[in-house]
């Protein structure tokens, strides 16, 4: 039995889903499949949110795009025959409308996640609707009832046990040999709909390959594999072939876009090895991710984080920051949900490099400051290089003045502000 997951740049116009459907078609094996929103449906979703929560002008306007986009994708690859599955987006189009209509209450992260999560709903319909016009029997599957979280919305954590039981009883390969489901989102003890984090989907796939002790887990994406950068950051990027459990969690830990940094750890308990693929040349090999003492290649890669916030922190009374400070200022960083990229201290003071978050940040600092003097600056970069070399360094760009290098046996990290 196989897992393949496909990411929204896969699925962002008729082409590319009749691609999908060619590489899903040409599986003859049991084969789960996990989809994300269409293109950059969740972007739009959360610039729908937005709208609503903020009560700005242009709520139907952004509405009736991402739904004018959705009917008329399924016109073209389903000229005849669609009523049903018009009439089922219908639906989900209409709760949708409801809940942005409503009073959202005074949570933003519950509220984002019941309307952000709509977008892989729709996606999997319609593609499930076109691979079912093709001749081919599939199942579809409303994720939400495989897999259970806590209420820690737009990161939410996974109700294992839960999890197993629901998953072990609903999928059964015994009538087909497919079936289609959402990535990204998974349901509360309460039936709220809840997100697990952006780029989430690769880890519902990995969710979904441990608990079915998948044979192995393929991710397809629009570039060959695993690069050594982000190829829209550094000309020319190399393609790691082969690298280990450790390795892409480093790599995804710090920044790496190819893979969500949850992905593994499910993969390893079970050593499952997990494959990236690129969805334009399907015949190629790509990446793939096993257990391993050492490191496969010492490649040097490169890791680019933009917008953040370097926050420095130090008591006011010239107190050791390592001792009681420290589990509290820890204990701020949680209760607002704010997850630390890199940390450096000295004897007085703490630094913690962030995502900026024009939500969760205020909040953040001002709690901060009434205990401890705080600075902070805003719009810098972390950039990371792991199995650096002095050649490595060499070619990376600064482009700006270094507040913070750290190094460590295997990685270097530079905390760069704007110029």
């Amino acid at each position: 039995m196989l897992i393949y997951k496909f990411g929204g740049s896969s699925i962002k116009n008729a082409k590319g889903i009749k691609d999908i459907s060619k590489i899903i078609s040409s599986q003859d094996e049991n084969l789960l499949v996990v989809i994300s929103a269409l293109g950059k449906t969740t972007n739009s979703l959360e610039q729908l949110v937005k709208i609503s929560w903020d009560k700005k002008p242009g709520l139907d306007e952004a509405l009736e795009k991402i739904k004018g986009f959705h009917f008329d994708l399924l016109k073209e690859l389903i000229p005849k025959d669609r009523l049903q599955t018009e009439k089922k987006l219908k639906l989900f189009f209409h709760e949708l409308e409801f809940l942005l209509r409503g009073k959202p209450g005074n949570d933003f992260d519950r509220y984002y996640d019941q309307v952000v999560s709509q977008g892989e709903l729709w996606s999997t319909i319609i593609i499930h609707a076109y691979i079912k016009s093709l001749g081919i029997n599939s199942k579809w599957l409303d994720v939400r009832e495989l897999i259970f979280t806590d209420d820690h919305y737009r990161s939410a954590r996974v109700v294992w046990d839960k999890t197993e039981k629901a998953v072990k009883k609903k999928i059964d390969f015994s009538d087909n040999s497919l079936c289609i489901t959402q990535g990204f989102i998974g349901r509360t003890k309460n039936f709220l709909s809840t997100t697990l984090g952006r780029e989430g989907s690769d880890f519902t796939a990995a969710i979904l390959g441990n608990v079915l002790e998948a044979e192995k887990v393929v991710i397809w994406k629009d570039v060959p594999g695993v690069l050594n950068a982000d190829p829209k950051a550094m000309s020319d990027p190399v393609l790691l072939p082969k690298i280990t459990y450790q390795e892409a969690i480093e790599l995804a830990y710090f920044g790496a876009r190819v893979i969500h940094p949850k992905t593994i750890k499910p993969l390893q308990n079970k050593k499952i090895p997990l494959f990236v693929k690129s969805f334009l040349y399907p015949q190629r090999d790509g990446t793939s991710i096993k257990e391993g003492n050492k490191p496969v290649s010492e490649t040097p890669s490169f890791i680019f984080k933009e917008n953040q916030l370097l926050i420095s922190i130090s008591p006011r009374d010239f107190s050791f920051v390592i001792e009681q400070s420290l589990g509290n200022i820890f204990t701020l960083l949680n209760k607002h949900k704010v997850k630390v990229n890199l940390i450096q201290n000295s004897a007085i003071s703490i630094s913690v490099c962030v995502d900026e978050n024009d939500r969760k940040l205020p909040g953040l600092l001002a709690d901060l400051k009434n205990n401890y003097k705080t600075y902070y600056n805003k719009g810098v970069r972390l950039i990371t290089v792991r199995h650096y070399t002095s050649e490595a360094i060499q070619q990376v760009k600064i482009g700006g003045e270094v507040l913070i290098e750290q190094k460590t046996r295997s990685t270097v990290h530079f905390v760069v502000g704007s110029l």
